[in-house]
């Protein structure tokens, strides 16, 4: 299949594609994860509901509504499964939004440098520094199994999590070592 830019731009038989995927596989039925861990900020409805107090009652989906239900007392709101925000301030909205046009980042810059290929489908470093801050803890291991430029590994990294990266084409795990490494310091083939 042609890269996307083909299709959307080049041949116009498509549009941009708008969602990423992210597969989030278990060993078990209950895996580890804290909804605590990535909590957003509550939106203006619920500090409203706060100020004003909410009547018990049922909701026409069985859900039962109790007057306790309004204290905004967990430190943020949990997140739909699609959520809006930066890392650091998940937003009110539901969806989450990372843009992935960065062209003077750290690495980039660094592949410029060395004249070398620069990954051509590289993610923000907020989508998986997210999920690694919703279902892993410090010292834990995470595992990307098509790690591309390697952002996967950085981010675990700098959360303080023991990391596994593999990929196929050798020409990106060369590059990888740029998220390693400041633009002062010299790289060196792993």
């Amino acid at each position: 299949m042609p890269v996307p830019a083909e299709w959307v731009t080049v041949r116009r038989i498509r549009i941009k594609d708008s969602v990423e995927y992210v597969w989030w596989l278990s060993k078990s039925p209950w895996p580890k994860a804290s909804n605590l861990n990535v909590l957003k900020e509550y939106s203006e409805d619920m500090l409203r509901l706060n100020r004003n107090g909410v009547k018990e009652t049922v909701r026409p989906s069985g859900h039962v509504i109790r007057k306790s239900w309004d204290k905004v007392h967990a430190g943020g709101a949990i997140p739909s499964n699609i959520v809006e925000g930066s890392v650091t301030d998940i937003g009110a909205d539901s969806l989450l939004r990372f843009g992935n046009n960065s062209a003077n980042d750290e690495y980039t810059m660094m592949c410029k440098k060395a004249g070398v290929t620069i990954h051509p489908a590289r993610f923000p470093a907020a989508l998986p520094s997210f999920f690694m801050k919703f279902l892993t803890d410090a010292g834990d291991l995470v595992f990307d199994p098509f790690s591309g430029s390697n952002t996967t590994g950085a981010v675990a990294e700098g959360l303080g999590r023991r990391w596994l990266a593999s990929e196929q084409e050798e020409e990106y795990v060369q590059t990888s070592k740029f998220r390693f490494l400041s633009s002062a310091q010299q790289p060196r083939l792993f």
